[in-house]
């Protein structure tokens, strides 16, 4: 099936491309199959997050180098997420659950109001989505798109300023400060991370009427956890920095 569904998720892993070239040839995707690989994930990563909790933040690293590795791994080859959707969910478990240890010590009781507000964002853009509150249209694609692109631009050029060493005072505050500025620039994009959520859930839906192969039930639940994962960080970074000021 080529062409299946030519739209635009503002997710990476979840681009206007996603189902090209596919073909159906035995089991298609279905909803309930794809929430249960996204549950499945889930419960993956929460292990490897205890993990990390019990052995401490040493593994921390690993698991976001694996991590990285792994979703470059399923983005080039879809039909490998059977495997590497689980491999990568453990590998961010072990991150997320290191980087949660860390950012604890530092600022007491941080991690449980940033997994609710994860678990309660995820809840109402569903509903959101359900309910049609908020329509995904083709300009609300491309605004999302354009906004993600924007944030990966920006975090991409902060880290090679700083691997040589040039300081951008007023970028740096944008980034990590815990100023009026840095708050404002990170509610910004858990916005933004907040609404890929909507165009995920609108392409699963697509794929699901498509009739992708069955492995993208995998490939979709992937993608999905990758903008929790996305949205818990910020969280935790909007968390950390409110604890400073």
């Amino acid at each position: 099936m080529k062409n299946l569904v030519p739209q635009r998720s503002g997710n990476p892993v979840l681009g206007d491309k996603t189902f090209d070239g596919l073909v159906t040839t035995g089991a298609a995707m279905t909803l309930d199959g794809t929430i249960n690989r996204s549950f499945a994930l889930v419960l993956i990563l929460m292990v490897g997050a205890f993990v990390s909790v019990l052995v401490g933040p040493g593994y921390m690293l690993v698991g976001a180098l694996a991590g990285f590795v792994l979703a470059i791994a399923t983005v080039v080859r879809k039909t490998w997420a059977p495997i590497t959707a689980p491999l990568y969910a453990f590998a961010e478990g072990l991150f997320i659950g290191g980087i949660s240890v860390v950012l604890e010590a530092s600022y007491p009781g941080i991690v449980i109001p940033a997994v609710s507000l994860t678990v309660g964002i995820f809840i109402a853009f569903l509903l959101i989505y359900r309910s049609h509150l908020i329509r995904v249209t083709d300009k609300l694609r491309i605004a999302v798109f354009a906004a993600t692109g924007g944030v990966a631009l920006v975090y991409l050029a902060s880290l090679v300023l700083n691997l040589v060493g040039a300081h951008v005072s007023f970028l740096n505050e944008a980034l990590a400060g815990s100023g009026v500025l840095g708050i404002a620039v990170n509610v910004l994009v858990i916005g933004i991370a907040a609404f890929n959520l909507l165009l995920d859930f609108d392409l699963a839906d697509r794929g699901v009427a498509a009739r992708a192969p069955k492995y993208m039930e995998w490939y979709v639940a992937f993608a999905l956890l990758v903008t929790l994962v996305w949205l818990y960080i910020e969280l935790l970074r909007l968390l950390s920095r409110l604890a400073r000021r």
